[in-house]
């Protein structure tokens, strides 16, 4: 296997939220990709995860970015920019022009880069009218921008069986820990890489819920998750303003 080491960069989604360890630290497909290499090359391998969430686009180019160069590693991910595709002053054209350099820059440093379109999230969510083209428009120019730089692509798009609900965590925003192993599974893939079969396995979509049932849960969820965030946005804070990066530096790979 060509990988000695690995650095995963963006958002809550490579942290690894909500698929938590025992310790309540969350562990997510890029901890379980990096078990897996690791495994694949030996002892040497190392592996660092910048990702926070919460981040928007800039700030992971600005400071995820030059410290994943500075490690020279042999394979990065880069998953970023579902969080501006919510913000109300959405750029999408700087945002794709930056998207591009970016990944320029990561593939002239020598790595292989893995790319990801994001999967159908907001069929659960409010706002689809107006944030489900951005997330398609995104989700064109990764295609574009990893065939242009020779990038690695990972279309979750493409997948339906992310529209299983069962894959997502309560907050109906963020993976389960059955959602992250998928993708674990997706990537591991794409790398040409085995993994555990029972990663790619997916729950019994659930039974339909009863209108006044699913109209409860709607209110409990909005009064849990949607209340808070909307605070966020408009206080101006980030669910990432005290959160640092869980692997910072590259290192083994624990059991």
């Amino acid at each position: 296997m060509r990988w000695r080491s690995f650095v995963a960069l963006g958002d809550s989604f490579t942290e690894g939220m909500d698929d938590a360890y025992p310790d309540g630290t969350y562990r997510g497909w890029a901890d379980l990709v990096a078990t897996r290499l690791a495994a694949e090359a030996g002892p040497d391998f190392r592996y660092a995860n910048l990702a926070v969430r919460g981040k928007l686009f800039p700030q992971v180019a600005a400071d995820q970015v030059p410290a994943a160069l500075a490690m020279r590693p042999d394979l990065v991910s880069l998953a970023a920019g579902g969080n501006d595709a919510l913000r109300r002053g959405f750029d999408p054209e700087a945002l794709v022009s930056r998207f591009d350099d970016t990944v320029r820059q990561l593939r002239a440093g020598g790595a292989d880069v893995l790319l990801f379109r994001f999967a159908d999230v907001m069929a659960r969510l409010p706002g689809q009218r107006m944030v489900a083209p951005r997330t398609q428009l995104l989700n064109r120019a990764v295609g574009e921008t990893a065939e242009r730089h020779g990038a690695i692509l990972v279309d979750l798009y493409a997948d339906d069986t992310y529209l299983n609900p069962l894959l997502w965590s309560t907050d109906r925003l963020h993976l389960s820990a059955a959602g992250h192993r998928r993708v674990a599974g997706q990537v591991l893939t794409a790398l040409g890489v085995g993994c555990d079969e029972e990663w790619l396995l997916v729950p019994p979509h659930p039974e339909p819920t009863p209108w006044l049932a699913a109209r409860a849960a709607d209110l409990r969820w909005a009064g849990r998750h949607l209340a808070p965030w909307v605070k966020r946005r408009l206080t101006g804070r980030s669910s990432g303003d005290l959160v640092t990066a869980k692997r910072p530096q590259l290192g083994p790979v624990p059991d």
